[in-house]
């Protein structure tokens, strides 16, 4: 069912949830890695530098060591390039045989890379590590996607994300079949209780962002059938339904939705306390999304190495 606005609001799960990972943000993400790890441009490494000769070359393949869903790949030759111009040599060449949002095998070879060894294994941590947690998010996150198919939710991301990392993460949930929802504190205003208590009340949070931010969409946390209603009459269409057992749940969508003939359409979010064990049953209550901050904050990575021939 679509649940789109009826003002032509545009909410952060309505984007384009195949858009590419940020150049801008990937070339100076990679370029703090790199500072991290070599020091001041141009860096060094000294183990690499004192045992390869500078006119060496090699050859290996990007590995996935366990299964998993891709992500990250344009980490690969921005990461190459990088290292390449810090050292002033020749760009090593790059050949992906897998794209973001494939699921993968063990064994499977993510791409091959040849040039010289310097640039390579100097690059290779800072691959690794981007590529071993955006993978491992867009694996935990598919989990949900498919345990959900079927309900009509969908699941989304929240921002418990890795300081620094926001990008990469929710990159990494689009790959594995989520949904972003708000990427900062200005795409989308949520009231929560500590905003109704500084308020006043949900209705008085409400008009106040109405009132200065006549743009931007709006939703309110609620926990029972009271302030659903306060919420819904003060004129917000998105609602979390926060920490609500199944049953009670499904009772309180069923309100909800015998509102929505008079006030239109009204998104609804189940959050709090989710589990893949629980996530169906959650979802066949009629919620359109269910929000979970394990995605981001507590995705286990997926082992990857790079294999020289």
């Amino acid at each position: 069912m679509n649940r789109e606005d009826m003002d032509g609001i545009v909410h952060p799960e309505d984007r384009d949830q195949t858009r590419p990972l940020s150049a801008s943000w990937l070339a100076g993400a990679v370029a703090q890695a790199l500072d991290e790890d070599l020091g001041d441009e141009p860096g060094r490494d000294v183990t690499t530098q004192a045992t390869i000769a500078a006119t060496d070359r090699v050859s290996g393949r990007i590995v996935m060591r366990t299964e998993g869903v891709l992500a990250g790949a344009p980490v690969i030759k921005e990461t190459l390039i990088q290292v390449a111009e810090r050292l002033s040599l020749p760009h090593p060449s790059v050949e992906l045989h897998a794209a973001d949002g494939d699921h993968l095998t063990a064994g499977t070879a993510v791409a091959t890379i040849e040039g010289p060894g310097h640039a390579v294994l100097i690059a290779e941590r800072t691959i690794l590590n981007f590529l071993s947690r955006a993978t491992g998010v867009a694996t935990h996150t598919r989990l949900w996607v498919d345990v959900l198919d079927g309900t009509g939710a969908r699941v989304l991301d929240t921002r418990k994300t890795t300081p620094g990392l926001r990008e990469l993460q929710k990159y990494a949930v689009r790959m594995g079949g989520g949904i972003n929802k708000r990427f900062g504190l200005f795409d989308c205003a949520m009231v929560k209780d500590n905003h109704i208590v500084a308020a006043g009340s949900i209705t008085a949070a409400v008009e106040a962002i109405g009132r200065r931010f006549p743009q931007v969409p709006v939703q309110v946390e609620v926990e029972n059938e009271d302030q659903a209603r306060e919420a819904i009459a003060a004129g917000a269409r998105f609602l979390m339904l926060d920490n609500v057992a199944v049953e009670p749940l499904r009772a309180l969508v069923e309100v909800i939705r015998g509102l929505e003939d008079e006030a239109g359409p009204i998104r609804l979010e189940a959050t709090g306390g989710l589990t893949l064990a629980t996530a169906r049953a959650v979802g066949e209550t009629g919620v359109d999304f269910m929000s979970v901050g394990a995605l981001t904050h507590s995705s286990p990575i997926i082992d990857l190495a790079l294999d020289l021939d």
